[in-house]
């Protein structure tokens, strides 16, 4: 049965390829957790889904390896051994699995980036309101600092008044002085 050997072929190539491609996307998911990074940045999102496009393009070559090799043990012109038989249910059983386990890694990869994407939109908000509360502070900073300098223009106002108020004084004292002196003459 040379279709048994190539579908069997087919699917051991197809079995270990799936498993490192899962185990790579397994690996990204636990990535994601770990780093809890700025997900755009690292184009985390966009390995995510194209590792998940692949793992899920093979489970589905997979399957129709499995489901031809699941025909040939059903014919009853060309019966195969009972090893081939335990092969083809072997195959089922490694698909089955590995179905299982991609539900459970899609899973842990939604909830990793889920989480990675809550804890970017917190740092956004945290950021956000720290520079809506340094800019308030800055804002308020900059009335205070002209307040000061209004009430000090007041303040130098007022020594300018005074100096002049004692200009005054000493001019009419001295006027004041020059008409006592003319009048006091006879």
């Amino acid at each position: 049965m040379a279709t048994y050997e190539s579908l069997h072929r087919q699917c051991r190539t197809l079995e270990a390829l799936f498993d490192t491609k899962l185990t790579a996307y397994a690996r990204l998911a636990s990535s994601i957790t770990r780093n809890n990074g700025d997900l755009e940045a690292e184009g985390s999102t966009e390995r995510w889904k194209d590792l998940e496009i692949e793992v899920d393009e093979l489970l589905e070559k997979l399957q129709e390896i499995n489901d031809q090799l699941s025909a040939l043990s059903s014919d009853t012109e060309n019966p195969p051994s009972q090893s081939m038989l335990r092969a083809i249910q072997r195959h089922k059983e490694v698909y089955l699995d590995y179905a299982r386990e991609l539900r459970r890694t899609k899973g842990n990869v939604k909830t990793a980036l889920d989480q990675a994407n809550l804890l970017s939109g917190v740092r956004n908000d945290i950021d956000a309101y720290k520079s809506s509360a340094a800019d308030s502070l800055l804002a308020e900073r900059g009335r205070i600092d002209s307040s000061h300098r209004m009430t000090d223009d007041m303040i130098a106002q007022a020594y300018e008044t005074r100096a002049e108020f004692g200009r005054q004084r000493t001019t009419i004292s001295g006027i004041n002085a020059r008409m006592q002196g003319v009048l006091s003459k006879p």
